[in-house]
């Protein structure tokens, strides 16, 4: 697949096969497992909920039958005899919860420090730098040179190292399909991983209120077999392709409007604004519009109408430069 996707034909069916996934991109949700860290999470979950159920049974048990078997009778107004401390029960009462305590602390304990491993340094993890923005996503792969955004795209079965940080306030980088949330806070850089374990596109959120639109600024995980991701790395690498005949118009509205912020080589870092290197081949506009030309148009119209509080203005454009610009980015594969 990896020679194929090489081609314009293979290139065509990778972007709709991708964009058709987007589409279809699992809930959010941690009961669902899809990352090697997601399952030890649930499993953990699973293990606290069957230690209070059986808790909660047992002890229901126990006041139901003192309620029935203690129950003042009629007719019966003698005082029951006084009783009080019983060693043994006291024993078994101390003895039980500390046993609970201790099979749900040892896991719990263990997979906190197995999750929070810093793997910065492993050269077989793939290094993602995550930075969060008011209300998008920048992913970058350092070692590959990749500048990308609202999409991160990560080989199945591979542990996948996390640099976190945030370019304003705090934000909370969170894909529950494949692992517990971490915040991302402006000066300071944190560290996680997760490994992918089923291909498929999956939600991401932010998970820590970050102001009017915090509840749009989703993204996507888009878990890949090796050889399309190194089909993906391979594309990414390389200047965007554009048939210039017949988008040069919109290439021209483009540069002179909208390059200030967004970048579009491999090798330039995005100053502001999203990258948009292979921007055609991703399914969603803005993390939260479907990537069509009438979602496009919109967004380029008036992005504050879709994504209140989104630092991205309103420019001065004609319908017709709307869509030229629209049918340039349509392109950038």
């Amino acid at each position: 697949m990896l020679k194929s996707l090489r081609g314009k034909a293979g290139l065509s069916l990778f972007a709709a096969l991708a964009l058709l996934l987007s589409g279809c991109a699992q809930q959010a949700s941690p009961l669902n497992p899809k990352g090697t860290q997601a399952l030890e999470q649930l499993n953990l979950m699973i293990l606290s909920i069957v230690i209070m159920v059986i808790v909660v049974v047992v002890v229901f048990a126990i006041s139901i039958y003192v309620l029935v078997k203690f129950r003042a009778r009629k007719g019966d107004n003698h005082i029951p005899k006084q009783v009080e401390g019983n060693h043994k029960l006291e024993i078994i009462w101390t003895v039980i919860p500390i046993i609970l305590l201790a099979i749900l602390v040892v896991p719990t304990v263990g997979y906190t420090f197995k999750h929070d491993q810093n793997l910065s340094a492993d050269p077989d993890a793939i290094k993602v730098q995550v930075v969060a923005h008011q209300f998008w996503w920048e992913f970058n792969y350092p070692e590959l040179g990749i500048y990308s955004s609202q999409e991160v795209v990560m080989p199945v079965g591979k542990n996948i190292s996390f640099e976190l940080t945030s370019a304003d306030v705090v934000h909370s980088f969170w894909i529950p399909a494949l692992g517990g949330k971490k915040d991302t806070n402006p000066g300071l850089t944190s560290y996680m991983h997760l490994t992918p374990t089923e291909v498929g596109v999956y939600k991401g959120k932010c998970a820590e209120l970050c102001g009017q639109s915090h509840a749009l600024m989703d993204f996507k995980a888009v878990v890949v077999t090796e050889e399309e991701f190194a089909a993906w790395v391979a594309d990414m690498q390389e200047a965007p392709s554009v048939a210039a005949e017949d988008v040069a118009a919109g290439e021209e509205v483009f540069k002179n409007n909208c390059i200030q912020c967004h970048a579009i080589q491999p090798d330039a870092k995005s100053p502001v604004a999203p990258h948009l290197n292979g921007f055609a081949e991703r399914g969603n506009v803005a993390g939260i519009l479907q990537n069509t030309e009438e979602n496009i148009k919109a967004w380029i119209a008036d992005p504050v109408s879709e994504k209140p509080g989104t630092l991205m203005p309103k420019v001065d454009l004609t319908e017709e430069e709307i869509d030229q610009v629209t049918q340039y980015l349509l392109q950038l594969k």
